[in-house]
């Protein structure tokens, strides 16, 4: 998940201390997987950080069952130093010389007498360093101290000790951390001694005995942590961080506490552990790590001020805390077979994070930001570099680069889509089975789809076989209804119209069509052509909103359910609807003045997740459609015009307004605020926004984070001292990286250039930095001084981008609208690599390329929309 420039180790054979010679010529593609020769039972690690010299010693024995005899043993490491190497087995020990292979990231030990089949264990001692990368054991610093901790997923296990990497290579872990007196060790079994030593000023920590699990899933956790403790269900819970922010941790240990409650009941298999640990990490790269038992999280994905965090922090917190819990079931406990089914671990936990963050908290809505989710999922999918969700991944890069969009949200929306279809119990005595058949072990997409056929007796199979091993979106065209009928056509589904879709790809899908007395689901089958329809005063084909597939209809059904829209559709199916039409526009297969025509029959919608889904549609069409300065500004006052009344209509914020409310106010103010450029608007920020600096529970968290982020955008240099000081001073996890992205959204040149003069200054997080340059190439005002910047300064930034900073960044770059820019893009980092971003390269350009291709079809239909506007 989290990597970044891979170095090379180097090679020697029959040499103790290991000698080196560097190798050359390897296929960096070439097979990197380990022999089932030799499969691992028990490893028994021992770790000892210098915190100070930012390196560590290890030892381990590893216990190994070998099917045949030989005389190599293949593992994985990587950037570690091997001290020496023995083997014992059928009652004999002997050394063994070490060669390294740095391009496969495997170390082979070489021993002079055949090592017998049956088991075996190895001894190995070495040392490594805490490196900086963000993976591996690596130092994470506070301005205080440092402290040393572990990133392992996905193939960084090798990193930090020598281990066969491989997901189905599962084994039991007796780990110990010899630490600094004073200090704390975490790792993922409970504490079962703590003794003094070896040697002054130390002391050593043993943990139990871990379940069997993946190298992967291992942690260990060095420094000053605090923690606040919890019981749920007989589970110890902590949740933990660096002394200042520990007591920013009781809103996370009551999420941990309901989630462990609920998935227990839920998955009807216990929590397998005796203990939970939550830790918060200064530098964390990931939004939060999975470790069996010992869960790591940046802080912001951790630790909040319940009584001035914004419900988008609460949000993000708790479902970050119910994704990483999720894991523990599907992922820790059941394991994919091999990482091309990643997706049987993030899918699982993006769909099961938001069905018990809904039941803990449903006056969020939660299925709303759903529904809208889905949407933004749906048109990633739409692009021509898209992948199925099973995709080959074999080296660690390929693997890096499967952590995307399709395996945490398209798997999600298929099983939610699988569940609406089944029925809510079916579908959860299903995941039930699967979970229970496999505890413990690895397995396959195909386990879990026969676990659910079996269960239902409804052909779940080929539904999941048809989404998950094929690509890209599904368009069903459906005609006019004719006596309890309608027919249906589909076929695959490109955001742009220039791409043709092979007319032979199909689905097997789920059709779920609104019935007035409850939904009633159809399958729809390569060969179908019709569909039986329930009764209703108008045809809708997405029922709940949980269907993974675009819909379009015949003029006259969709002129019934737009009027019909704000009565007869749910907050969800109304998001389709908008989504729906978005995407028809984007494929130019409507005019753009239909989106905005819908925007407006919908502006009195009371629900602010179809508003905040329309202020990116509407902030699209100002961004990427209108220009020049004369359309932006029509189309701005087109909002003010539009949504205006709307915000008045609110009236001024009350103690005791609505959650929907507070969050209704806080959407429209954003809208007029950056799309609307409303005079009173702006000066409302200013003012709000000085407010809520100053004292956080004066000002509603939503409204006074969203006027802090409009004067921003119009902000002079004392606001942005103001904030750059906040960052380098709070101790609030979601203030103080709020305030570094707002410096980000500055449009004064000056103050911009000192923007990104401050992210390469060192004082700004290696975590935080590339997406500094990418919210700023987001900004028209900035986006070209920002570019001319990053490729000015590219010296000091690549040696800070691991992977998925390296993805933010070129990511970042799509921003663009022009073939001069796309070229400039193309052709700079074609030249000047980052790690892991071929894949991000290639969305980039398909940004580019789409935008250009948006704003030649559908300019002059909103140059005609405009026009016709009154007042124009």
């Amino acid at each position: 998940m989290i990597k970044a420039l891979m170095t090379h180790l180097t090679r020697s054979v029959f040499v103790t201390p290991v000698v080196a010679v560097l190798l050359s010529g390897i296929n960096q593609a070439a097979a990197q997987r380990l022999s089932s020769n030799v499969l691992p039972s028990h490893y028994t690690l021992t770790l000892a950080p210098d915190l100070q010299a930012a390196t560590y010693t290890g030892e381990e024995t590893i216990d190994l069952t070998l099917a045949q005899p030989t005389k190599e043993i293949t593992l994985n490491a990587i950037e570690i130093a091997f001290q020496f190497v023995t083997i014992t087995a059928a009652g004999h020990e002997q050394m063994g010389g070490v060669s390294l292979d740095s391009d496969k990231q495997q170390a082979t030990f070489i021993f002079r007498s055949p090592v017998p089949a049956g088991p075996a264990r190895l001894s190995i001692h070495f040392t490594g360093v805490l490196n900086n990368e963000l993976r591996g054991f690596y130092l994470s610093k506070t301005a205080k101290r440092n402290y040393a901790v572990s990133q392992l997923e996905s193939t960084d296990a090798r990193r930090a000790f020598p281990c066969f990497d491989e997901p189905a290579m599962k084994a039991t872990f007796d780990i110990s951390l010899i630490v600094d007196s004073g200090d704390t060790a975490i790792s993922n079994g409970s504490m079962i001694s703590d003794t003094p030593g070896p040697g002054a000023g130390k002391h050593t920590v043993k943990f139990s005995t871990t379940p069997k699990m993946s190298t992967y899933l291992a942690a260990f956790l060095v420094g000053d942590f605090e923690c606040k403790a919890g019981r749920q269900d007989d589970v110890d819970i902590r949740v933990c961080a660096t002394p200042d922010k520990v007591a920013l941790t009781p809103y996370s240990l009551e999420v941990a506490k309901f989630a462990l409650h609920y998935y227990n009941n839920y998955f009807g298999i216990p929590y397998p552990l005796k203990k939970l640990d939550l830790i918060a990490i200064p530098d964390f790269e990931a939004g939060a790590m999975e470790n069996f038992g010992a869960i790591t999280f940046r802080e912001t994905a951790m630790l909040l001020d319940d009584k001035t965090a914004s419900l988008n922090a609460k949000e993000l917190v708790t479902v970050d805390i119910t994704h990483e819990m999720a894991h523990q079931w599907f992922g820790d406990l059941v394991t994919m077979q091999w990482w091309d089914n990643v997706w049987l671990n993030e899918g699982f936990a993006t769909w099961m994070e938001n069905k018990a963050s809904a039941v803990m908290h449903p006056e969020w809505n939660l299925s709303q930001s759903v529904a809208s989710q889905e949407d933004g999922t749906i048109n990633i999918d739409a692009q021509p570099t898209t992948r199925a969700i099973r995709a080959k991944a074999d080296t660690p890069e390929e693997i890096d680069q499967m952590f995307d969009g399709i395996a945490y949200g398209k798997a999600g929306d298929v099983l939610l889509m699988i569940e609406n279809y089944l029925g809510a119990e079916t579908f959860r005595k299903g995941v039930h089975a699967y979970l229970a058949a496999h505890q413990f072990a690895n397995a396959t997409a195909e386990d879990f789809w026969n676990a659910q056929t079996a269960v239902s007796h409804k052909p779940v199979d080929k539904i999941m076989n048809s989404l998950v091993s094929q690509p890209g979106v599904p368009l069903l065209t459906f005609g006019e209804a004719v006596s309890g009928a309608v027919p249906v056509s589909q076929k695959r589904f490109f955001l742009s119209p220039s791409i043709q879709p092979d007319p032979a790809q199909k689905w097997t899908l789920p059709v779920c069509f609104k019935g007035s007395d409850g939904q009633k689901c159809e399958i729809l089958t390569p060969d179908t052509t019709a569909l039986r329809i329930p009764k209703n005063q108008f045809l809708f084909a997405n029922a709940a909103g949980k269907g993974y597939y675009r819909s379009a209809y015949a003029p006259d059904e969709y002129k019934a359910i737009v009027a019909a829209a704000e009565t007869g559709l749910t907050p969800e199916e109304r998001i389709n609807l908008s989504g729906d039409e978005w995407a028809q526009v984007r494929a130019n297969n409507a005019p753009v003045d239909d989106y905005l025509d819908l925007a407006a029959a919908l502006k009195a919608d009371p629900d602010s997740q179809l508003l905040s889904s329309s202020i990116s549609g509407i902030a699209a069409i100002q961004n990427r459609i209108a220009s020049s300065k004369e359309e932006r500004d029509a189309l701005a006052a087109w909002v003010r015009r539009t949504f205006g009344p709307e915000y008045a209509k609110l009236g001024p914020a009350k103690p005791d307004d609505s959650l929907g409310k507070r969050e209704l106010r806080a959407d429209l103010f954003s809208l007029l605020g950056s799309q609307g450029h409303d005079a009173a608007i702006l000066a409302e920020a200013n003012a709000i926004a000085e407010k809520y600096m100053a004292d956080q529970t004066s000002v509603d968290p939503s409204l006074g984070q969203t006027a802090a982020s409009i004067a921003a955008r119009n902000g002079d240099a004392a606001l942005f001292d103001r904030l750059q000081q906040v960052y380098e001073s709070s101790t609030n996890p979601e203030l103080q990286e709020g305030a570094l992205r707002l410096l980000a959204l500055f449009k004064d040149p000056a103050l911009v250039n000192r923007a990104l003069d401050y992210d390469v200054s060192g004082k700004v997080r290696n975590q935080d930095e590339a997406i500094q340059f990418a919210i700023a190439m987001g900004n028209e005002e900035s986006r070209a001084q920002t570019w001319k910047f990053v490729k000015e300064n590219w010296d000091k930034i690549l040696p800070q981008l691991t992977t998925a900073m390296g993805s933010y960044l070129v990511g970042g770059a799509g921003a663009f609208c022009t073939v001069e820019d796309r070229d400039d893009v193309k052709s700079f980092f074609t030249t000047h690599k980052a790690p892991a971003t071929d894949v991000a390269l290639h969305h980039a350009i398909e940004e580019i390329d789409g935008c250009i291709e948006f704003r030649q079809l559908q300019g002059p239909n909103l140059k005609k929309w405009l026009a016709a506007q009154p007042g124009m």
